[in-house]
């Protein structure tokens, strides 16, 4: 097997750990930590190879599906994970009788992709999970309480993995500089390739202006991303992401 497929298959073998019910929060917790630092080192190894081969990898695409419930905020979560993995993405929206589907239309280099991908179905589960298994406060609007805590969720997630991130890349700017390039620069390159993926298949793009949500529910969203206790907020703002409309 591959270098590269064997690191995938680890962080793929990481992440089911995380996934499984037997799992205790600290568990789960440290799993996905060590699949974070792995993809985060996986993704440095392949950009410096990448940036040795002239013809590198094109820009490629991929397309996540988002369940119902709460599917706006759950593509808050891979917009997180594709932006801190180097991705650009467009949530489209496609209405029919029996409702809205919602996916993400993700651009970035192939590797990366394969990691926004395994990371999105992970945290989708672990997320469902740890939501199901928070006790929404007496009062509070259970809608309103779920929509809120996703958002934390995502926040928590994209904060980790852009630290993640930033680590590795710090870590391999001598490997870089042997090769007579900088880890910032190719990476920050392999971002604005997939930037401009996405506004070549999407020329007329918007973007969506925040929502405020009111339900009480980001901080404890936050506290099962980041294992982190953050104190409680009550509103929560979703910040404006490119969508366009189906």
């Amino acid at each position: 097997m591959h270098q590269h497929d064997s690191r995938l298959a680890k962080i793929r073998k990481l992440l089911a750990q995380a996934e499984d019910p037997a799992a205790t929060p600290e568990e789960a917790t440290a799993f996905t930590a060590k699949a974070t630092e792995l993809i985060a080192a996986y993704g440095i190894d392949v950009a410096l190879l990448e940036d040795r081969a002239p013809q590198g990898s094109p820009v490629a695409d991929l397309v996540l599906d988002v369940s119902s419930p709460y599917a706006a905020e759950k593509a808050v979560l891979a917009f997180e994970i594709a932006d801190a993995l180097r991705c650009h993405g467009v949530r489209r929206t496609q209405r029919s009788y029996d409702g809205s589907q919602v996916s993400l239309h993700v651009f970035g280099r192939r590797c990366d992709l394969a990691c926004v991908e395994m990371l999105f179905t992970s945290l989708l589960l672990q997320g469902t999970g740890a939501m199901l298994a928070t006790a929404v406060p007496w009062g509070e609007h259970v809608a309103a309480f779920r929509r809120t805590w996703w958002l934390g969720f995502a926040g928590a997630v994209g904060r980790r993995l852009r630290e993640a991130e930033r680590q590795a890349a710090q870590g391999a700017e001598e490997r870089f500089a042997r090769a007579g390039t900088s880890a910032a620069v190719v990476l920050a390159d392999h971002a604005r390739e997939a930037e401009d993926a996405l506004r070549a298949a999407y020329p007329r793009l918007q973007t969506a202006g925040p929502r405020r949500l009111t339900g009480g529910g980001g901080a404890a969203g936050w506290q099962s991303g980041q294992r982190a206790d953050l104190g409680r907020a009550r509103g929560v703002r979703d910040g404006g992401h490119r969508q366009i409309a189906g």
